[in-house]
């Protein structure tokens, strides 16, 4: 994927940088807030093959991408110069309020929920080591990955008092520092001591109710709130000199006191009025619970609407130490991991085969959006059986209770994480079994009754010079080689983006010479400005990428030289690009050129044409039969 084009085709797509009132990204999409979706221009959106969907769901317009949504969300900064484009005075469209708080809590848990993931994951390891008896509670081994593991949560209101001050549109470290205020050793000690009825603590005269911040997320959220507000009043009000300091003077001392005497009660109650209120829903019925959750949970996720329950999970564990509702969306995510492996071992089409296996191993992970986007719903019925898979295992997870004691995605790590640290039990093992369920029945219903149409296996097309090529009904269309150097067959390249496909059908060049010349009559569609790859369109209709060398995009333009210009007319045999053969392979990269039909499906057969290892430049490479 090239980013920068990406990122420039997106930045037009979603109505310009003017039209972006704000930018963050999760796990596998783009998620903007836009000033007018009216702007947007959905449908150039999802003709891009680099995009696989957009959505519009929770006052937010989201772009999928899939894993490389990072790096494309840093050529939008690049593009856009978004880093400023945080908040407008701007009028906007109105939202729901619904719609507002779906994007105030994706706005705060969206930047972190990454490292969250990892340190749930890594706390579900150091239970099994436990329980296992692999680790010790009081050896030094354990303290040490312990503790990497619960910082996180542990000072979980410094991390949402940042976040959540640039959501609202406030100093950021301000919010931080009444994070930090909240589990202040000073204040954790005047807990303790209270607790043990040592001391009460007074503000002014007035009593302190104390109360233990650390992991709490409700009161650091609306502390934010409330200092970012108070700054929108005072910052406009006060003099240029001494606004950058004054006003966080206020903040800090007017919010961290009404934080501890009123705030921080407050939302203390409405945190376990939350938790208690899922639990009763929860206990009226587990199993249905489980069959609800598991069986609609990736329908919450294509609208977006799965953020308003993250906070309960994670209130859940601050409240109880342990939540219910993880272990139910593994079983959903596993479900349309089930779906995506019964497309794969059912299709017998290449390309299509491809993405499911990468899609597949994502999902394992908790990354469903390829999966559900690009392979179950638009089939419909893998989508429904991975729901009812979902439902299925999700039911037995919720009938025997099974619990995590940390937070992640949910995941194939989330068996882990429900382990107890007295050892491994029956809703262990529930989830496992329900797991497997969820995973296995739509991967067999998809492969027996999933796929409304079997792609046939192409034969063999014949090679030109056989008897059936010479049929006038075959047409065959010749590519020159682009290098000289050593062919090894496109599966072989160690690229899994090249060597499943997925770009389209070809051959790798393993070059002995830093020079690539056209191997076709035609034009340059495109060149990538660090000159490491070029797209070239054929006089006869052939689409041809030639990318030089694997990674070779991290050097920015180092060692290539570049002779041509997008738009320019070419002839074969004209030298296209030179590079340096030495220095690149100095440098570590490997020099491995895959040579691709961008458009392979609008040939009947893509086959190699020179049955030589070695190959020359501008003799017969490919041969494409139409």
């Amino acid at each position: 994927m090239n980013y920068q084009s990406v990122a420039q085709s997106i930045l037009q797509g979603v109505g310009g940088r003017e039209n972006i009132q704000s930018l963050v990204h999760c796990a596998t999409r783009l998620r903007f807030k836009l000033k007018s979706t009216s702007k947007a221009d959905t449908q150039a959106l999802n003709q891009n093959s680099d995009i696989i969907a957009v959505v519009e769901s929770g006052g937010q317009y989201q772009v999928v991408i899939g894993n490389q949504v990072g790096e494309v969300y840093k050529a939008l900064l690049s593009a856009g110069g978004l880093e400023e484009v945080e908040r407008s005075d701007e009028p906007q469209e109105k939202q729901t309020l619904f719609a507002r708080f779906i994007d105030i809590v994706s706005g705060i848990f969206t930047p972190f929920l990454g490292v969250m993931a990892a340190s749930g994951v890594l706390k579900g390891l150091l239970a099994l080591a436990l329980a296992l008896r692999l680790l010790q509670e009081q050896s030094g081994s354990y303290k040490l990955l312990f503790v990497a593991s619960d910082a996180l949560f542990y000072f979980l209101p410094v991390v949402l008092g940042y976040c959540s001050g640039k959501k609202f549109g406030g100093n950021p470290f301000v919010c931080m520092a009444i994070g930090a205020a909240l589990v202040h050793p000073v204040m954790l000690e005047a807990f303790s001591q209270e607790q043990a009825r040592q001391a009460s603590l007074y503000f002014f005269g007035i009593p302190v109710i104390m109360i233990n911040y650390a992991s709490s997320v409700i009161p650091i959220i609306l502390a934010a709130w409330v200092s970012c507000f108070i700054e929108r009043i005072l910052s406009p009000r006060l003099p240029d000199a001494i606004r950058n300091f004054t006003t966080p003077l206020i903040c800090l001392a007017v919010v961290v006191p009404l934080s501890f005497l009123l705030i921080g009660p407050v939302a203390t109650s409405l945190s376990h009025l939350l938790a208690n209120g899922y639990r009763w829903v929860y206990g009226l019925s587990p199993l249905f619970a489980g069959l609800f959750v598991g069986g609609f949970w990736q329908v919450f996720v294509i609208f977006g609407l799965h953020w308003g329950l993250v906070p309960l999970m994670i209130n859940n564990l601050s409240v109880y130490g342990q939540d219910s509702m993880l272990p139910l969306l593994l079983a959903a995510v596993l479900g349309q991991a089930g779906a995506t492996l019964g497309v794969m071992l059912r299709t017998r089409d290449v390309k299509l085969k491809g993405m499911a296996a990468s899609a597949f191993s994502a999902s394992l992970f908790g990354i469903t959006e390829p999966a559900v986007y690009g392979i179950t719903l638009p089939r419909s019925r893998p989508f429904i059986f991975g729901c009812i898979g979902g439902a299925l295992g999700a039911g037995l997870i919720g009938f025997y209770q099974t619990n995590v004691y940390s937070f992640g995605l949910a995941s194939v790590f989330t068996l882990f994480q429900s382990v107890p640290n007295s050892g491994i039990d029956g809703t262990v093992i529930a989830a496992a079994v329900g797991s497997l369920l969820a995973l296995s029945f739509p991967a067999m219903a998809t492969y027996f009754f999933g796929m409304k149409e079997t792609i046939p296996a192409k034969s063999p097309s014949p090679l030109p010079n056989s008897k059936k090529s010479q049929s006038p009904l075959l047409t065959t269309l010749t590519i020159y080689s682009p290098m000289a150097g050593r062919v090894i067959p496109l599966e072989e390249v160690a690229d899994e983006t090249f060597a499943s496909g997925l770009l389209g059908k070809g051959i790798g060049i393993i070059p002995v010479r830093g020079r690539v010349i056209s191997p076709v009559d035609g034009s340059v569609a495109s060149l990538f400005k660090t000159g490491h790859a070029v797209g070239l369109i054929a006089d006869n209709g052939a689409e041809i990428l030639i990318h030089i060398g694997l990674d070779t995009v991290q050097l920015n333009g180092k060692h290539f030289i570049s002779h041509i210009k997008q738009g320019q007319q070419i002839r074969r045999g004209d030298l296209l690009i030179e590079f340096d053969l030495e220095a690149l392979i100095q440098a570590g990269y490997n020099l491995t050129t895959p040579v691709i039909i961008s458009n392979s499906d609008d040939y009947q057969e893509v086959l190699s044409s020179n049955q030589q290892r070695d190959v020359q430049e501008n003799v017969s490479l490919l041969t494409l039969v139409v």
